[in-house]
């Protein structure tokens, strides 16, 4: 942004250049006019008056023409300031939301490299779980067949124990029969 080049101040008529006086303040309160001893205070007063309205006019003037046109462009740089302030700040809230969508897309990463790891540790449970299930299976078969084996032994030893009883009996004498 290039600077504001430096104004002369506007030139007054000659007339004009007379040294002021410091404005009134109202009646008492500034500083006493200075008039010829013959001369009453008040008769220079509304003299005094319209040279100090002149005066004053004319310097609001001088320092308007001045300084206004650097506040112009003061202002100027201040709207166009503000504009690119607008514009910074959408594509900053643009720029939030792609990091946020960034965020949210490595958390997805990371939730899929759970799922990831607990399927697989899903997998090799029911692995386990057939694993498992077929030697129960195996051992069910195993305990049924030692079962009916036992079952049978012992049915074999009780009909061993039958035919000793029956043989034993045989083998005992029996009283003979009178007639």
């Amino acid at each position: 942004m290039s600077l504001p080049e430096q104004q002369q101040p506007p030139q007054l008529p000659p007339q004009d250049l007379a040294p002021l006086e410091p404005p009134s303040l109202g009646p008492g309160l500034g500083p006493p006019a200075v008039s010829s001893g013959d001369a009453s205070p008040d008769e220079g007063l509304i003299e005094d008056l319209t040279v100090e309205n002149k005066a004053l006019e004319q310097l609001a003037q001088g320092l308007l023409s001045h300084y206004l046109p650097d506040l112009e462009r003061s202002k100027q740089a201040l709207q166009e300031l503000t504009q690119n302030q607008v514009v910074l700040l959408d594509t900053l809230e643009q720029e939030i939301s792609k990091f946020k969508e960034c965020h949210s897309i490595l958390d997805i990463n990371a939730l899929f490299t759970e799922a990831k790891y607990y399927h697989t540790k899903l997998v090799n449970i029911r692995k386990e779980m057939l694993m498992l299930h077929e030697k129960t299976s195996k051992l069910k078969k195993r305990a049924l067949k030692l079962q009916q084996k036992r079952q049978k032994e012992e049915l074999e030893r009780e009909q061993q124990r039958e035919k000793e009883f029956e043989r034993e009996k045989q083998l005992t004498a029996k009283p003979a029969k009178r007639t």
